[in-house]
């Protein structure tokens, strides 16, 4: 089937509207109508071409909400009519010792991503600024009904993303967690640690967003344009999620751990961060990444979500504003995530 679509047609041109094909609805498949997408950094990151190489036309986007429209005729797990997400990933080899544990996103043999990755029919995979797509049913999510559907997609990536390392490193009652950036993942990681028992310090560049910061469940909120702010809270945190897609002093930031504390990057420069071993050996600290969720850990998010009263800070926007909302996530000017009303591409 041919669907309306927003692409990007080259690196340097705006997204434009255009039609792409959908593959047929095979026996594990499941044909979603996508209500709403969201807007994440790395939809600007890979459609510029700062990730490498892209085949054009590309549309993107990895946080997508919407409802079954058909299942094929092996579907057990979804019916039509049911309220569905589809994050960042479509297929994984589901065989590899990271696939049998849960954790698809880091499967050994290269997970399928939902946009510019190469699917399992050869055809390169084409995301969520589009009316439909054809999923394998292992890979969608359900969405619980307490969650506004208009505000659902970004948890798919914003919401995992800081999900998973705030679970991995244990974020509850007793535990000092500071979040760097106030941005579409910092405010989540804001919530999700709040509800977690965390005590939550916000390092942001300026306090500007403060009152935000501070209304989701932040306890603390700091500058780091502000020199005293990295003396004051030196060796204060056990966890620090780094939510920034842009180079920090990293030696810095590793300097405000406690013993045996931990600085995790989420966010996905395309520089390099430069870390010193002696920023590290003090107090036994730890510097480490962490991509998305596997599937049963967003399926665990979303839940978590709906029982705790969590949804992202959104912008519903037409499609026709795309390229404007990309402008306005390069300014940080979008408090905190951009959601794409598909009705509007019908």
């Amino acid at each position: 089937m041919r669907v309306n679509a927003y692409a990007a047609p080259s690196a340097t041109e705006p997204l434009v509207p255009t039609t792409i094909e959908r593959r047929d609805v095979g026996p594990s498949d499941v044909l979603i109508e996508i209500r709403y997408a969201g807007i994440c950094h790395s939809d600007i990151h890979l459609v510029r071409g700062d990730w490498g190489p892209v085949t054009y036309p590309q549309v993107v986007g990895h946080e997508i909400v919407g409802v079954v429209a058909e299942v094929g005729a092996e579907v057990t797990r979804h019916r039509v009519g049911d309220r569905v997400g589809v994050g960042c990933l479509v297929n994984s080899c589901r065989e590899c010792e990271n696939c049998r544990a849960g954790m698809e996103q880091y499967c050994l043999n290269g997970a399928v991503g939902t946009y510019a990755s190469v699917d399992r029919d050869g055809t390169i995979t084409q995301g969520g600024y589009s009316t439909h797509v054809v999923v394998d049913e292992d890979f969608v999510l359900r969405v619980p009904e307490s969650i506004p559907f208009e505000k659902a997609a970004p948890l798919l990536c914003a919401g995992i993303t800081t999900y998973s390392p705030l679970a991995h490193w244990q974020a509850g009652p007793g535990t000092r967690v500071a979040v760097v950036g106030m941005g579409g993942l910092g405010h989540m990681a804001v919530k999700i640690a709040h509800a977690m028992g965390a005590t939550v310090t916000v390092l942001s560049q300026s306090l500007k967003k403060r009152d935000d910061g501070l209304a989701l469940g932040a306890d603390e909120y700091y500058a780091t344009s502000d020199p005293d702010t990295f003396e004051a809270l030196k060796n204060s945190f056990d966890l620090i999620v780094n939510t920034v897609s842009a180079p920090l002093d990293m030696d810095a930031y590793l300097g405000l751990l406690r013993l045996n504390g931990t600085l995790v990057n989420v966010g996905a420069p395309p520089e390099a961060l430069p870390v010193h071993a002696f920023a590290l050996s003090r107090n036994r600290r730890s510097f480490a990444g962490s991509s998305i969720g596997g599937i049963p850990e967003t399926q665990e998010m979303l839940d978590f979500c709906a029982e705790h009263g969590i949804a992202p800070e959104t912008e519903l926007i037409s499609a026709d504003y795309v390229n404007e909302a990309y402008e306005r996530v390069l300014a940080s000017d979008v408090r905190y995530r951009f959601v794409i009303d598909i009705a509007t591409l019908a």
